[in-house]
Protein backbone atom coordinates (compact mmCIF):
# COMPACT_ATOMS: atom_id res chain seq x y z
CA UNK A 1 0.00 0.00 0.00
CA UNK A 2 1.18 3.55 -0.78
CA UNK A 3 2.57 5.30 2.30
CA UNK A 4 -0.05 7.75 3.66
CA UNK A 5 2.06 10.87 3.15
CA UNK A 6 0.24 14.18 2.68
CA UNK A 7 1.45 16.52 1.39
CA UNK A 8 3.50 14.30 -0.90
CA UNK A 9 7.24 14.77 -0.24
CA UNK A 10 9.55 15.77 -3.08
CA UNK A 11 11.49 12.50 -3.04
CA UNK A 12 10.34 9.27 -1.37
CA UNK A 13 12.26 6.00 -1.54
CA UNK A 14 10.91 3.00 0.30
CA UNK A 15 12.86 -0.21 0.78
CA UNK A 16 11.75 -3.82 0.95
CA UNK A 17 13.57 -4.17 4.24
CA UNK A 18 12.83 -4.27 7.94
CA UNK A 19 11.59 -1.03 9.37
CA UNK A 20 12.01 0.52 12.81
CA UNK A 21 9.94 -0.77 15.74
CA UNK A 22 8.60 1.68 18.31
CA UNK A 23 8.66 0.15 21.79
CA UNK A 24 8.33 1.50 25.34
CA UNK A 25 12.13 1.78 25.60
CA UNK A 26 12.60 3.83 22.40
CA UNK A 27 14.74 6.92 22.99
CA UNK A 28 15.11 10.27 21.25
CA UNK A 29 17.74 13.03 21.15
CA UNK A 30 17.83 16.52 19.67
CA UNK A 31 16.69 20.08 20.40
CA UNK A 32 14.38 20.22 23.40
CA UNK A 33 11.35 21.74 21.68
CA UNK A 34 11.60 19.25 18.82
CA UNK A 35 11.94 16.32 21.23
CA UNK A 36 8.86 17.43 23.10
CA UNK A 37 6.82 17.89 19.92
CA UNK A 38 7.76 14.45 18.59
CA UNK A 39 7.15 12.79 21.95
CA UNK A 40 3.65 14.28 22.09
CA UNK A 41 2.60 13.08 18.64
CA UNK A 42 4.08 9.61 19.25
CA UNK A 43 2.27 9.39 22.59
CA UNK A 44 -1.05 10.37 21.04
CA UNK A 45 -0.57 8.00 18.12
CA UNK A 46 0.80 4.96 19.98
CA UNK A 47 0.57 5.50 23.74
CA UNK A 48 4.37 5.11 23.92
CA UNK A 49 6.34 7.71 25.88
CA UNK A 50 9.73 8.43 24.31
CA UNK A 51 12.60 8.99 26.72
CA UNK A 52 15.68 11.14 26.17
CA UNK A 53 19.13 9.66 25.66
CA UNK A 54 22.40 10.89 24.18
CA UNK A 55 22.89 7.71 22.15
CA UNK A 56 19.27 7.63 21.00
CA UNK A 57 17.26 5.48 18.60
CA UNK A 58 15.61 8.53 17.05
CA UNK A 59 17.97 11.42 16.33
CA UNK A 60 16.70 14.92 15.56
CA UNK A 61 19.13 17.53 14.27
CA UNK A 62 19.48 20.82 12.41
CA UNK A 63 22.11 21.31 9.72
CA UNK A 64 21.90 24.76 8.08
CA UNK A 65 22.60 25.09 4.39
CA UNK A 66 19.63 23.48 2.71
CA UNK A 67 16.53 25.16 1.31
CA UNK A 68 14.36 26.91 3.92
CA UNK A 69 11.97 24.50 5.68
CA UNK A 70 13.57 21.46 4.02
CA UNK A 71 14.46 18.20 5.75
CA UNK A 72 15.69 14.70 5.15
CA UNK A 73 14.36 11.61 6.91
CA UNK A 74 16.02 8.22 7.11
CA UNK A 75 14.49 5.06 8.62
CA UNK A 76 16.01 1.61 8.91
CA UNK A 77 15.68 -1.26 11.35
CA UNK A 78 18.19 0.23 13.79
CA UNK A 79 17.41 3.94 13.84
CA UNK A 80 15.47 6.97 12.69
CA UNK A 81 17.10 10.25 11.69
CA UNK A 82 15.46 13.58 10.85
CA UNK A 83 17.70 16.48 9.83
CA UNK A 84 16.18 19.88 9.08
CA UNK A 85 17.83 22.79 7.33
CA UNK A 86 16.22 24.90 10.06
CA UNK A 87 13.88 24.42 13.00
CA UNK A 88 10.83 24.53 10.72
CA UNK A 89 12.28 21.85 8.45
CA UNK A 90 12.91 19.61 11.44
CA UNK A 91 9.33 20.15 12.61
CA UNK A 92 7.94 19.22 9.20
CA UNK A 93 10.10 16.12 9.08
CA UNK A 94 8.49 15.05 12.35
CA UNK A 95 5.03 15.49 10.83
CA UNK A 96 6.05 13.17 8.01
CA UNK A 97 7.37 10.65 10.52
CA UNK A 98 4.06 10.71 12.39
CA UNK A 99 2.23 9.83 9.16
CA UNK A 100 4.52 6.83 8.62
CA UNK A 101 3.76 5.16 11.97
CA UNK A 102 1.75 1.99 11.45
CA UNK A 103 0.22 -0.68 13.69
CA UNK A 104 0.44 -4.29 12.57
CA UNK A 105 0.20 -7.62 14.43
CA UNK A 106 0.47 -5.93 17.79
CA UNK A 107 3.52 -3.78 17.03
CA UNK A 108 4.07 -0.11 16.22
CA UNK A 109 6.55 0.38 13.42
CA UNK A 110 7.90 2.82 10.84
CA UNK A 111 8.71 1.42 7.38
CA UNK A 112 12.23 1.70 6.00
CA UNK A 113 12.42 4.88 3.92
CA UNK A 114 14.59 7.71 2.61
CA UNK A 115 12.80 11.03 2.15
CA UNK A 116 14.21 14.33 0.94
CA UNK A 117 11.72 17.14 1.04
CA UNK A 118 11.26 20.90 0.63
CA UNK A 119 8.19 23.08 -0.01
CA UNK A 120 7.08 24.33 -3.40
CA UNK A 121 5.77 27.65 -2.07
CA UNK A 122 7.00 29.70 0.86
CA UNK A 123 3.52 30.92 1.83
CA UNK A 124 1.21 28.01 2.73
CA UNK A 125 -1.79 29.47 4.46
CA UNK A 126 -5.09 28.69 6.09
CA UNK A 127 -7.64 31.37 6.87
CA UNK A 128 -10.01 31.18 9.82
CA UNK A 129 -12.94 33.56 9.93
CA UNK A 130 -13.65 34.39 13.57
CA UNK A 131 -15.97 37.30 12.75
CA UNK A 132 -19.10 35.57 11.39
CA UNK A 133 -18.95 33.06 14.25
CA UNK A 134 -16.48 33.77 17.01
CA UNK A 135 -14.08 30.94 17.83
CA UNK A 136 -12.53 30.76 21.33
CA UNK A 137 -8.77 30.60 21.83
CA UNK A 138 -8.82 26.84 22.47
CA UNK A 139 -10.46 26.26 19.09
CA UNK A 140 -7.89 28.45 17.34
CA UNK A 141 -5.12 26.47 19.06
CA UNK A 142 -6.65 23.21 17.83
CA UNK A 143 -6.95 24.58 14.30
CA UNK A 144 -3.28 25.61 14.39
CA UNK A 145 -2.25 22.09 15.45
CA UNK A 146 -4.26 20.56 12.63
CA UNK A 147 -2.91 22.92 9.99
CA UNK A 148 0.70 22.65 11.15
CA UNK A 149 0.51 18.85 10.91
CA UNK A 150 -0.05 19.32 7.16
CA UNK A 151 2.88 21.75 6.86
CA UNK A 152 0.89 24.97 6.59
CA UNK A 153 2.92 27.91 7.87
CA UNK A 154 0.54 30.91 7.78
CA UNK A 155 -2.62 31.51 9.83
CA UNK A 156 -4.75 34.29 8.36
CA UNK A 157 -7.23 35.45 11.02
CA UNK A 158 -10.24 37.30 9.62
CA UNK A 159 -10.81 39.40 12.74
CA UNK A 160 -13.51 41.86 11.67
CA UNK A 161 -16.63 41.89 9.55
CA UNK A 162 -20.18 43.21 9.51
CA UNK A 163 -21.22 40.78 12.25
CA UNK A 164 -18.55 41.60 14.81
CA UNK A 165 -15.19 43.09 15.79
CA UNK A 166 -13.08 40.43 17.53
CA UNK A 167 -9.92 42.11 18.91
CA UNK A 168 -9.52 44.48 21.85
CA UNK A 169 -8.21 47.92 20.84
CA UNK A 170 -7.05 50.29 23.55
CA UNK A 171 -7.35 53.27 21.21
CA UNK A 172 -10.91 52.35 20.24
CA UNK A 173 -12.48 50.51 23.19
CA UNK A 174 -16.05 50.77 21.88
CA UNK A 175 -15.24 48.26 19.14
CA UNK A 176 -15.42 45.39 21.59
CA UNK A 177 -17.76 47.08 24.07
CA UNK A 178 -20.51 47.62 21.49
CA UNK A 179 -19.69 45.53 18.41
CA UNK A 180 -18.47 42.11 19.53
CA UNK A 181 -21.41 40.42 21.24
CA UNK A 182 -23.22 38.94 18.23
CA UNK A 183 -22.58 36.42 15.44
CA UNK A 184 -24.50 35.20 12.40
CA UNK A 185 -28.00 33.99 13.24
CA UNK A 186 -28.07 35.65 16.65
CA UNK A 187 -25.46 33.33 18.13
CA UNK A 188 -23.21 34.61 20.91
CA UNK A 189 -20.17 36.63 19.91
CA UNK A 190 -16.94 37.33 21.72
CA UNK A 191 -13.53 38.90 21.28
CA UNK A 192 -9.86 38.33 21.99
CA UNK A 193 -8.10 40.39 24.59
CA UNK A 194 -4.61 41.51 23.69
CA UNK A 195 -3.30 38.75 25.94
CA UNK A 196 -5.42 36.22 24.00
CA UNK A 197 -4.05 37.45 20.70
CA UNK A 198 -0.46 37.31 21.95
CA UNK A 199 -1.10 33.75 23.13
CA UNK A 200 -2.36 32.79 19.66
CA UNK A 201 0.68 34.37 18.01
CA UNK A 202 3.02 32.55 20.39
CA UNK A 203 1.24 29.20 20.04
CA UNK A 204 1.39 29.49 16.26
CA UNK A 205 5.08 30.46 16.29
CA UNK A 206 5.94 27.39 18.37
CA UNK A 207 4.48 25.37 15.49
CA UNK A 208 6.27 27.47 12.85
CA UNK A 209 3.15 29.34 11.77
CA UNK A 210 2.98 33.10 11.26
CA UNK A 211 -0.23 34.95 12.10
CA UNK A 212 -1.56 37.23 9.35
CA UNK A 213 -4.30 39.40 10.92
CA UNK A 214 -7.03 40.96 8.80
CA UNK A 215 -9.07 44.08 9.48
CA UNK A 216 -11.45 44.18 6.52
CA UNK A 217 -11.78 47.69 5.06
CA UNK A 218 -13.55 49.80 3.77
CA UNK A 219 -16.47 47.38 3.27
CA UNK A 220 -17.47 44.62 5.68
CA UNK A 221 -17.42 47.38 8.31
CA UNK A 222 -20.94 47.46 9.74
CA UNK A 223 -19.53 46.52 13.16
CA UNK A 224 -17.30 49.59 13.04
CA UNK A 225 -20.43 51.68 12.54
CA UNK A 226 -22.09 50.06 15.55
CA UNK A 227 -19.20 51.27 17.70
CA UNK A 228 -18.31 54.52 15.93
CA UNK A 229 -21.27 55.63 13.77
CA UNK A 230 -19.64 58.98 13.01
CA UNK A 231 -17.18 57.35 10.55
CA UNK A 232 -19.59 54.88 8.88
CA UNK A 233 -21.96 55.40 5.96
CA UNK A 234 -25.57 54.20 6.23
CA UNK A 235 -26.15 50.72 4.75
CA UNK A 236 -26.47 50.72 0.96
CA UNK A 237 -29.32 48.43 -0.05
CA UNK A 238 -29.37 46.71 -3.45
CA UNK A 239 -31.47 43.99 -5.09
CA UNK A 240 -28.56 41.56 -4.55
CA UNK A 241 -28.55 42.26 -0.83
CA UNK A 242 -32.33 41.92 -0.61
CA UNK A 243 -32.12 38.59 -2.47
CA UNK A 244 -29.51 37.33 0.04
CA UNK A 245 -31.74 38.33 2.94
CA UNK A 246 -34.69 36.58 1.31
CA UNK A 247 -32.62 33.41 0.78
CA UNK A 248 -30.86 33.18 4.13
CA UNK A 249 -33.20 35.08 6.43
CA UNK A 250 -32.50 37.87 8.86
CA UNK A 251 -33.39 41.54 8.94
CA UNK A 252 -32.23 44.42 6.78
CA UNK A 253 -29.02 46.02 8.09
CA UNK A 254 -29.70 49.22 10.03
CA UNK A 255 -27.18 51.89 10.89
CA UNK A 256 -25.55 51.44 14.34
CA UNK A 257 -27.57 48.25 15.04
CA UNK A 258 -25.66 44.93 15.30
CA UNK A 259 -26.04 42.80 12.18
CA UNK A 260 -26.62 39.04 12.29
CA UNK A 261 -27.34 38.19 8.65
CA UNK A 262 -25.32 36.79 5.74
CA UNK A 263 -25.68 39.49 3.07
CA UNK A 264 -22.49 41.35 2.10
CA UNK A 265 -21.54 44.56 0.35
CA UNK A 266 -23.81 47.07 2.06
CA UNK A 267 -21.37 48.71 4.48
CA UNK A 268 -18.73 51.39 4.01
CA UNK A 269 -16.69 53.90 5.91
CA UNK A 270 -16.83 57.65 5.26
CA UNK A 271 -13.99 57.92 2.80
CA UNK A 272 -13.81 61.74 2.69
CA UNK A 273 -13.74 62.17 6.47
CA UNK A 274 -10.26 62.47 8.03
CA UNK A 275 -11.58 60.87 11.20
CA UNK A 276 -11.80 57.64 9.20
CA UNK A 277 -8.06 57.66 8.56
CA UNK A 278 -7.35 58.49 12.18
CA UNK A 279 -9.34 55.37 13.04
CA UNK A 280 -7.47 53.26 10.46
CA UNK A 281 -4.09 54.49 11.71
CA UNK A 282 -5.06 53.77 15.32
CA UNK A 283 -6.29 50.20 14.83
CA UNK A 284 -3.62 49.17 12.33
CA UNK A 285 -0.92 50.69 14.52
CA UNK A 286 -2.05 48.65 17.51
CA UNK A 287 -2.36 45.53 15.37
CA UNK A 288 1.12 46.00 13.92
CA UNK A 289 2.58 46.36 17.41
CA UNK A 290 0.95 43.08 18.44
CA UNK A 291 1.98 41.17 15.31
CA UNK A 292 5.60 40.08 14.75
CA UNK A 293 4.89 38.68 11.28
CA UNK A 294 5.53 40.71 8.12
CA UNK A 295 1.93 41.07 6.83
CA UNK A 296 -1.15 43.11 7.67
CA UNK A 297 -4.26 42.20 5.66
CA UNK A 298 -6.62 45.12 5.11
CA UNK A 299 -9.34 43.36 3.13
CA UNK A 300 -10.66 45.45 0.25
CA UNK A 301 -13.20 42.89 -0.99
CA UNK A 302 -16.86 43.33 -1.82
CA UNK A 303 -16.88 47.08 -1.11
CA UNK A 304 -20.11 47.41 -3.07
CA UNK A 305 -21.32 50.29 -0.93
CA UNK A 306 -18.27 52.43 -1.82
CA UNK A 307 -17.98 54.42 -5.04
CA UNK A 308 -15.06 53.35 -7.26
CA UNK A 309 -13.18 56.64 -6.87
CA UNK A 310 -13.63 56.65 -3.10
CA UNK A 311 -12.51 53.02 -2.93
CA UNK A 312 -9.33 53.82 -4.86
CA UNK A 313 -8.50 56.79 -2.64
CA UNK A 314 -9.08 54.73 0.49
CA UNK A 315 -6.98 51.75 -0.57
CA UNK A 316 -4.12 54.00 -1.67
CA UNK A 317 -4.00 55.66 1.75
CA UNK A 318 -4.58 52.45 3.71
CA UNK A 319 -1.73 50.57 1.98
CA UNK A 320 0.55 53.55 2.63
CA UNK A 321 -0.38 53.43 6.32
CA UNK A 322 0.51 49.74 6.48
CA UNK A 323 3.85 50.33 4.76
CA UNK A 324 4.66 53.15 7.17
CA UNK A 325 4.13 50.70 10.04
CA UNK A 326 6.89 48.48 8.63
CA UNK A 327 4.52 45.79 7.36
CA UNK A 328 3.67 44.46 3.90
CA UNK A 329 0.09 45.28 2.89
CA UNK A 330 -2.04 42.32 1.85
CA UNK A 331 -5.42 42.82 0.18
CA UNK A 332 -8.06 40.82 -1.65
CA UNK A 333 -7.72 40.95 -5.44
CA UNK A 334 -10.32 43.72 -5.92
CA UNK A 335 -7.66 46.24 -4.88
CA UNK A 336 -5.83 45.44 -8.11
CA UNK A 337 -8.19 47.92 -9.79
CA UNK A 338 -6.50 50.79 -7.93
CA UNK A 339 -3.84 52.71 -9.87
CA UNK A 340 -1.73 53.99 -7.00
CA UNK A 341 -1.82 51.06 -4.61
CA UNK A 342 1.45 50.72 -2.73
CA UNK A 343 3.80 48.69 -4.96
CA UNK A 344 4.63 46.17 -2.22
CA UNK A 345 0.98 45.18 -1.77
CA UNK A 346 0.36 41.44 -2.15
CA UNK A 347 -2.95 40.49 -3.76
CA UNK A 348 -5.06 37.54 -2.64
CA UNK A 349 -7.13 36.07 -5.46
CA UNK A 350 -10.44 34.51 -4.40
CA UNK A 351 -12.01 34.10 -7.85
CA UNK A 352 -12.61 30.77 -9.53
CA UNK A 353 -10.12 28.31 -11.01
CA UNK A 354 -11.41 29.61 -14.36
CA UNK A 355 -11.54 33.39 -13.74
CA UNK A 356 -14.68 35.43 -14.38
CA UNK A 357 -15.65 39.11 -14.36
CA UNK A 358 -12.12 40.46 -14.84
CA UNK A 359 -10.88 39.06 -11.54
CA UNK A 360 -7.74 37.72 -13.26
CA UNK A 361 -6.84 41.17 -14.62
CA UNK A 362 -7.02 42.66 -11.13
CA UNK A 363 -4.75 39.91 -9.86
CA UNK A 364 -2.22 40.50 -12.66
CA UNK A 365 -1.99 44.14 -11.58
CA UNK A 366 -0.12 43.15 -8.41
CA UNK A 367 2.47 41.28 -10.46
CA UNK A 368 2.90 44.19 -12.88
CA UNK A 369 3.53 46.41 -9.85
CA UNK A 370 6.45 44.16 -8.89
CA UNK A 371 4.68 42.18 -6.16
CA UNK A 372 3.12 38.70 -6.05
CA UNK A 373 -0.20 36.99 -5.45
CA UNK A 374 -1.66 34.41 -3.10
CA UNK A 375 -4.11 32.02 -4.73
CA UNK A 376 -7.34 31.10 -2.93
CA UNK A 377 -9.65 29.99 -5.76
CA UNK A 378 -13.03 29.72 -4.09
CA UNK A 379 -14.21 26.70 -6.06
CA UNK A 380 -11.14 24.71 -4.99
CA UNK A 381 -9.90 25.85 -1.57
CA UNK A 382 -12.83 27.57 0.14
CA UNK A 383 -13.38 24.96 2.82
CA UNK A 384 -16.78 26.35 3.78
CA UNK A 385 -18.32 25.27 0.48
CA UNK A 386 -20.60 22.25 0.79
CA UNK A 387 -18.74 19.03 -0.04
CA UNK A 388 -21.96 17.50 -1.41
CA UNK A 389 -25.29 18.98 -2.41
CA UNK A 390 -27.06 17.44 0.59
CA UNK A 391 -24.50 18.49 3.21
CA UNK A 392 -26.04 20.21 6.25
CA UNK A 393 -23.22 22.75 6.58
CA UNK A 394 -21.76 25.16 4.07
CA UNK A 395 -22.71 27.28 1.09
CA UNK A 396 -22.73 26.65 -2.67
CA UNK A 397 -22.10 30.02 -4.37
CA UNK A 398 -18.63 28.98 -5.60
CA UNK A 399 -19.82 26.91 -8.58
CA UNK A 400 -21.85 24.56 -6.42
CA UNK A 401 -20.53 21.92 -4.00
CA UNK A 402 -16.77 21.36 -3.88
CA UNK A 403 -15.89 17.69 -3.77
CA UNK A 404 -12.53 16.41 -2.53
CA UNK A 405 -11.61 15.55 -6.10
CA UNK A 406 -12.35 19.08 -7.31
CA UNK A 407 -10.37 20.49 -4.39
CA UNK A 408 -7.41 18.43 -5.60
CA UNK A 409 -7.60 18.71 -9.38
CA UNK A 410 -6.24 22.19 -10.02
CA UNK A 411 -2.80 23.59 -10.78
CA UNK A 412 -1.78 27.00 -9.37
CA UNK A 413 0.15 28.12 -12.45
CA UNK A 414 -2.83 27.37 -14.71
CA UNK A 415 -5.34 29.64 -12.94
CA UNK A 416 -4.40 33.10 -14.26
CA UNK A 417 -2.75 33.65 -17.64
CA UNK A 418 0.51 35.53 -17.24
CA UNK A 419 1.01 34.54 -13.60
CA UNK A 420 3.63 31.82 -13.28
CA UNK A 421 5.43 30.00 -10.50
CA UNK A 422 7.66 32.92 -9.50
CA UNK A 423 4.70 35.31 -9.35
CA UNK A 424 2.84 33.17 -6.82
CA UNK A 425 3.75 33.81 -3.18
CA UNK A 426 1.68 30.80 -2.16
CA UNK A 427 -1.68 29.14 -1.61
CA UNK A 428 -4.25 29.79 1.09
CA UNK A 429 -7.27 27.66 2.00
CA UNK A 430 -10.07 29.73 3.53
CA UNK A 431 -12.62 28.64 6.11
CA UNK A 432 -15.45 31.16 6.42
CA UNK A 433 -17.87 30.57 9.28
CA UNK A 434 -21.32 31.76 8.23
CA UNK A 435 -22.64 28.22 8.86
CA UNK A 436 -19.84 26.96 11.10
CA UNK A 437 -20.13 27.31 14.86
CA UNK A 438 -17.50 25.20 16.62
CA UNK A 439 -14.48 22.90 16.31
CA UNK A 440 -16.59 19.92 15.31
CA UNK A 441 -17.98 21.94 12.39
CA UNK A 442 -14.49 23.17 11.49
CA UNK A 443 -13.13 19.63 11.39
CA UNK A 444 -15.98 18.27 9.33
CA UNK A 445 -15.75 21.03 6.72
CA UNK A 446 -11.95 21.26 6.52
CA UNK A 447 -10.97 17.58 6.53
CA UNK A 448 -10.16 15.94 4.16
CA UNK A 449 -10.27 18.85 1.65
CA UNK A 450 -7.65 20.84 3.55
CA UNK A 451 -5.20 18.04 2.69
CA UNK A 452 -5.68 18.80 -1.01
CA UNK A 453 -4.77 22.44 -0.39
CA UNK A 454 -1.72 21.32 1.59
CA UNK A 455 -0.51 19.28 -1.35
CA UNK A 456 -1.04 22.16 -3.79
CA UNK A 457 1.02 24.36 -1.44
CA UNK A 458 3.88 22.01 -0.64
CA UNK A 459 4.36 19.25 -3.19
CA UNK A 460 6.07 19.39 -6.60
CA UNK A 461 3.53 19.64 -9.42
CA UNK A 462 4.87 16.58 -11.25
CA UNK A 463 5.62 13.02 -10.25
CA UNK A 464 4.17 9.56 -10.55
CA UNK A 465 2.30 9.81 -7.22
CA UNK A 466 1.08 13.40 -7.67
CA UNK A 467 -2.31 12.24 -8.92
CA UNK A 468 -5.88 12.16 -7.66
CA UNK A 469 -5.86 8.35 -7.66
CA UNK A 470 -2.77 8.21 -5.46
CA UNK A 471 -3.82 11.15 -3.29
CA UNK A 472 -7.16 9.61 -2.32
CA UNK A 473 -5.35 6.43 -1.25
CA UNK A 474 -2.76 8.37 0.74
CA UNK A 475 -5.44 10.46 2.48
CA UNK A 476 -7.40 7.33 3.28
CA UNK A 477 -4.35 5.94 5.04
CA UNK A 478 -4.32 8.94 7.40
CA UNK A 479 -7.61 7.96 9.06
CA UNK A 480 -5.95 6.17 12.02
CA UNK A 481 -3.65 9.14 12.68
CA UNK A 482 -6.47 11.67 12.41
CA UNK A 483 -8.62 9.60 14.75
CA UNK A 484 -5.80 9.47 17.31
CA UNK A 485 -5.35 13.25 17.08
CA UNK A 486 -9.06 13.80 17.73
CA UNK A 487 -9.83 15.21 14.28
CA UNK A 488 -13.51 14.72 13.49
CA UNK A 489 -13.06 14.53 9.73
CA UNK A 490 -15.79 13.97 7.19
CA UNK A 491 -15.59 10.35 6.06
CA UNK A 492 -16.17 11.29 2.45
CA UNK A 493 -17.32 8.49 0.15
CA UNK A 494 -14.66 9.68 -2.32
CA UNK A 495 -11.88 8.34 -0.11
CA UNK A 496 -11.04 4.67 0.66
CA UNK A 497 -10.57 5.13 4.40
CA UNK A 498 -8.22 2.76 6.17
CA UNK A 499 -9.82 0.83 8.98
CA UNK A 500 -8.10 -0.49 12.06
CA UNK A 501 -6.67 0.66 15.35
CA UNK A 502 -6.52 4.44 15.69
Amino acid sequence: MTAPLVPLPAVVQTADAAGFHLVPTTTVSGPGDARAALAEVVRRRTGITLTTASDADIVLDIEPGGAPESYRLRVDAASVSIVGADAAGLFYGMQTLAQLITHDTGDWSIPAARIDDAPRFGYRGVMLDVARHFQPVATVFAFIDRAASLKFNMLHLHLTDDQGWRLQMDSRPLLTERASSTSVGGDAGGFYTKADYRAIVEYAAERHMTVVPEVDLPGHTHAVGVAYPDIAEPPVMTDEIRDAIAQFGGEDPRAAVPYEGLAVGFSSLRIRDERTYEFVADVLGELAALTPGPYLHIGGDEALGTAAGDYADFMERATQIVDALGKTPLTWHEAGAVDDLHDATVGQYWGFVSPTDGMDERARRFVRNGSRVILSPADAVYLDMKPTADADLGLTWANGPTSVERAYRWEPTAVIDGIGEDDILGIEAALWTETIRDLADLDRMAFPRIAAAAEASWSPRDGADRTWTCFRERVGGLAPLWHSLGIGFDESAEIPWQKGRP
